[in-house]
């Protein structure tokens, strides 16, 4: 990709955007010398990484990064054997204190939520070397102040400077006091090279005694250093050497230990750039609202609500553009101001953000090519009234193009054969375009020709393009029509402006008679394509309706489910606490019989009858209770009895016992796993098996099963678990294609989706489904 691509296209402009994202200032500089790659593999995995740093922005937030210095200049340092400084050695420690606060936050990510192993070659070189780790710890502060852990020496020198310190300014701080004080000029305790002084009048300087070190500016001030404090002083300056002697050692000593992990240092520090890079370009990405784009192997494109990134958000007008799928070459028409040029650079721009590992302010599943070369003619609008010079810098440009265009190259050329005489620069740009298109390179222009119109019409896979007019307010709206050459407007707009209609009437009649045609044919292709647009619009809107209300019918069943699954738990509660209630009494009536043997009078004996009556009808009406018998025969299953699993419809048999509630039924050839209230014992015998087994698949059963199963939002076992019981059921309904919609999202549930199939004897292929019908959002299933 030559410098004057990324130039025209103003791609500098986007990495100084993603400069300001960067917190580090090596990732500052990897952003301001980002170019685009032309190796799909590369491009594939930077998008990669730029996606997992994109999920970990929007899931955990931001890394625990603050900025540190390039370690390149220290490490060099240390390996030709020189030591390093404090400042240096404390950027060290910042920097492997990040990698562990880094790893820190990432070993709490669950895998299934957010999968990492695009970037798991930059987290490997996090291995931090924990003895150099801690010893820098105990030494040092990021700023490079070394601290009194550092040795027991250094703290021990430091407590006694600091003792000693304490003792100079007491016998100081008397000078300052009582009758000496008039001896001085001020009250102050003052230093002069590195020893404590006071400030003595010039008549009075043989009062103290001691060392004369300065004198003020007009003689009349002494900075004496009293006798009495002349051997402290003295000792103070020995264990201040001392204590940078020990300092120096302990530096040392440290850089000792640093030349031993030189190269992990290189690659930690090198980690934590790249991780603040990628973080980058998630915030650059998210400040644009960019997505990610898909790559293509026939160098096709195709971006949805496309915008250019260097336009306020709140301005661009967003456009479909494709091209080399149905079409390589396209043509684009309209008047000037209409945003061709910017359609232009919007590909081109976008083109090189998505190579360089970038995402684009595009709609989801916009799809991208890896070209080799980008070649770009693209600057102001031109006229024919342009001198010769720019003509031929315009021309010049298209020599370069055709020297090394390719089928590997994307053309971008704004007013081809412009500048020259209208007829000799249409036949020019003809035959440009028929050398680009002979080099087989994907195609993208503008133009004011009409005959370049009719250029597009007949071609094979060519198209035309215009740029949408409002004739209500004269002014272009920026929408891009594919498929629509650009009509004239002149005629429409001077009659709006007030032109009398004699006038108008007679310049048409004067219009050549090809471009009547040309102008009733666009006509007639703008009217098609507003109703196809209004008809999409309906048919997407008709589709996000069904597709609410279904979710809505889904939610409505299962509340359904979980009333009547309560209900019925409830009357099971009742009906045993009837039941305990009934024997209770029971028991305690006999016992009052028994106690009176003998001496029973006859109406106690009747009221006794009556009352254990009224139990045994209340237990009667429990037992013809058609919940509670439900509820019992569930319960009431062993191995080899015959049940119906509710949830199937299916009459199979039970062939284990997996656990108090668990069971596993034998239908037809399939085994399921069910819970004790998913099944209902029905009764045994040779017919009914029979029965079972000849109408496995009853006409209830499959008009039941759906083709379609959407885990989206689902947590990974729960999606594996509906997933397996789904594909019983639609075995059992006998269908033969299935869809799974997992979306797309971080991978995990697509990837176990994927494992289960791959390991199931009952799928016969399986893929992702078409652009049109979900992408590598959902996977079409193919049982045998």
């Amino acid at each position: 990709m030559d410098n004057k691509t990324l130039k025209t296209l103003e791609f500098a402009k986007i990495t100084e955007k993603l400069q300001l994202q960067a917190i580090t200032e090596p990732a500052r500089k990897r952003a301001t010398t980002l170019t685009p790659s032309i190796d799909f593999n590369q491009v594939k995995l930077a998008l990669q990484q730029t996606l997992v740093g994109a999920n970990l922005l929007r899931i955990k937030g931001q890394l625990p990064l603050t900025d540190f210095a390039d370690v390149t200049p220290s490490t060099k340092r240390l390996r030709i054997k020189a030591n390093l400084n404090a400042q240096e050695l404390g950027n060290l420690l910042l920097v492997l204190t990040l990698a562990s606060d880094v790893n820190d936050f990432l070993v709490e990510i669950d895998e299934e939520d957010l999968d990492l192993t695009a970037i798991a070659s930059i987290l490997d070189n996090l291995e931090i070397p924990e003895y150099l780790f801690g010893e820098l710890k105990k030494a040092i502060e990021f700023d490079g102040t070394i601290l009194d852990t550092a040795s027991t020496k250094l703290a021990h020198l430091r407590y006694e400077l600091k003792s000693n310190d304490q003792e100079i300014k007491k016998k100081l701080d008397g000078y300052l006091k009582g009758n000496t004080s008039k001896y001085l000029s001020e009250q102050i305790v003052t230093i002069r090279d590195d020893r404590y002084v006071i400030p003595v009048k010039q008549e009075y300087r043989n009062k103290f005694g001691g060392v004369v070190h300065d004198q003020s500016s007009s003689g009349q001030t002494l900075f004496i250093e009293p006798s009495a404090v002349l051997n402290l002083n003295n000792h103070q300056q020995n264990m201040l050497a001392q204590a940078k002697q020990e300092e120096r050692r302990i530096l040392r000593n440290l850089s000792d230990l640093a030349r031993q992990e030189v190269d992990l240092i290189d690659q930690i520090a090198a980690s934590l750039v790249e991780l603040d890079f990628l973080q980058a370009k998630a915030k650059l990405a998210y400040e644009m609202k960019a997505t990610e784009p898909k790559l293509t192997t026939d160098h096709s494109l195709s971006l949805l609500k496309a915008r250019h990134p260097l336009i306020n958000s709140a301005t661009v007008v967003a456009n479909d553009i494709y091209l080399g799928k149905d079409f390589d070459t396209v043509l684009i028409t309209g008047p000037n101001t209409g945003g061709k040029t910017i359609t232009l650079k919007t590909v081109g721009l976008l083109q090189l953000m998505a190579q360089a590992g970038l995402f684009i302010p595009a709609a989801e599943n916009s799809k991208v090519g890896i070209f080799r070369d980008i070649c770009v003619d693209v600057g102001d609008e031109q006229s024919i009234e342009q001198s010769l010079s720019t003509f031929s810098s315009h021309i010049n440009g298209i020599i370069k193009m055709m020297k090394k265009v390719n089928d590997e190259s994307l053309v971008l050329i704004d007013e081809i054969g412009a500048g020259t005489d209208p007829e000799e620069g249409a036949s020019l740009a003809i035959s440009i375009l028929d050398f680009f298109r002979h080099k087989k390179a994907k195609i993208m222009v503008t133009t004011h020709y009409p005959e370049l119109k009719l250029y597009g019409y007949n071609r094979p896979r060519t198209t035309n393009a215009s740029m949408e007019f409002d004739l209500k307010t004269l002014a272009p709206t920026y929408h891009l029509q594919i498929g629509i050459p650009g009509h004239s407007n002149a005629f429409a707009i001077a009659r709006r402006l007030g032109m009398r209609e004699d006038v108008v009437k007679n310049a048409e009649s004067l219009l050549d008679e090809d471009n009547a045609d040309i102008n009733q044919m666009i006509e007639q292709l703008t009217k098609q394509t507003n109703a196809a647009t209004i008809a999409r619009n309906h048919l997407e809107s008709s589709l996000d309706r069904s597709k609410k209300l279904e979710i809505k019918l889904e939610h409505a069943l299962d509340w359904y489910n979980q009333r009547v699954q309560k209900q019925l738990e409830f009357a099971q509660e009742r009906a045993n606490g009837v039941i305990a209630k009934s024997r209770k009494k029971a028991d305690h009536i006999i016992a009052q019989l028994e106690q009176q043997q003998g001496n029973i009078k006859q109406n106690q004996l009747i009221a006794a009858k009556g009352e254990l009556n009224q139990l045994k009808q209340q237990n009667d009406n429990l037992i013809h209770n058609r919940v509670l018998q439900r509820e019992k025969r569930r319960h009431q299953v062993k191995v080899g009895d015959q049940v119906k699993v509710l949830s199937y419809g299916q009459v199979g048999t039970i062939a284990k016992k997996l656990s108090e509630h668990q069971y596993e039924v034998r239908l037809g050839i399939i085994k399921v796993k069910v819970s004790d209230q998913d099944i209902e014992k029905t009764e045994s015998s040779h017919n009914s098996k029979s029965k079972a087994k000849v109408h496995a698949v009853s006409a209830k059963r499959r008009s039941n099963a759906k083709s379609e199963l959407d885990l989206r939002g689902q947590r990974y076992e729960e999606a594996m678990n509906n997933l397996d019981l789904y594909l019983d059921s639609v075995l059992l309904a006998g269908l033969d294609v299935v869809t799974i919609i997992h979306g797309i999202g971080t991978g995990a549930i697509r990837k176990g989706v994927w494992q289960y199939l791959q390991s199931s004897r009952h799928v016969k292929s399986y893929n992702y489904a078409p652009a049109n019908e979900g992408g590598n959002g959902a996977t079409i299933v193919h049982l045998k």
